[in-house]
């Protein structure tokens, strides 16, 4: 029986968290997919790419939601709901969100989107270093997120230590991406990112950094004392499974 090419699947990225990692997280998106079509031996070309679609909306503070009231009508679970459901409207199959510290409200998102996939950003990042075969990992990411124990529950689960900084070097990371990436000061940002981790490395060793906050990676691979550690993206790695997504049933029999 014959094999058919069939086109990719329309997948959604939901940004605005900020907006500067939305975007962002669109060329991780086309570069992951770039790499699935050479990988696969297929042509590169315009049309190769799957339909895909960004939804920037102007998002409520997450760490700050997390903090107070995660339902509030004024707070960011609305405005995500009503951003994944733009996307469930236009036809997407599976749904990145461009920002860590959202993925608080990741499991009542996929309850209310059961037809979709909605990727988990920090599960993908524990398989991603369980493959690797790492034991131990710093995390480095906004107080919403260590609230949350996002990145705790997905690296244990695979059997891997999270290593986090103490309250200063938590508001030193927060200094860093709303005075820093937020502001357009990615100087300050590399600094304030590179003086939380270089502790944490003479502490620890050569273990793997995931840059779990989407504007860490933006400035934290500039900074110096950030040289010669194993800096992990998990934007990249959920743009490689969104990727994957797409992708995931391309040929289907021929009637």
């Amino acid at each position: 029986m014959q094999q058919q090419i069939q086109p990719p699947r329309a997948v959604g990225i939901l940004g605005g968290m900020g907006p500067a990692a939305g975007a962002d997280f669109v060329r991780l998106f086309v570069q992951a997919c770039t790499a699935h079509l050479q990988q696969q031996g297929l042509p590169v070309h315009d049309q190769a790419y799957p339909e895909h679609w960004l939804v920037q909306l102007p998002m409520p503070d997450r760490s700050a939601a997390l903090r107070a009231d995660p339902q509030s009508p004024t707070g960011p679970a609305q405005h995500l709901l009503q951003g994944v459901g733009r996307m469930a409207a236009l036809g997407v199959r599976s749904v990145a969100l461009a920002c860590n510290t959202a993925h608080a409200w990741h499991g009542q998102l996929q309850a209310l989107f059961p037809q979709l996939h909605v990727l988990h950003i920090a599960r993908q990042a524990a398989l991603h270093l369980q493959a690797g075969g790492a034991q131990q990992a710093i995390v480095l990411a906004t107080q919403g997120t260590y609230d949350s124990g996002l990145y705790d529950a997905a690296l244990a689960e695979c059997g891997i230590t999270a290593l986090q900084p103490d309250a200063q070097g938590r508001a030193r990371l927060m200094q860093g991406i709303y005075d820093g990436v937020k502001q357009g000061d990615m100087d300050l940002a590399a600094r304030c990112f590179g003086e939380v981790l270089a502790p944490l490395l003479q502490r620890h060793g050569d273990v793997p950094v995931i840059m779990g906050c989407t504007e860490i990676p933006l400035a934290l691979p500039q900074s110096p004392l950030a040289r010669g550690a194993e800096l992990v993206d998990p934007a990249w790695i959920l743009a490689q499974a969104l990727a994957g997504d797409a992708y995931g049933q391309v040929r289907t029999p021929a009637h």
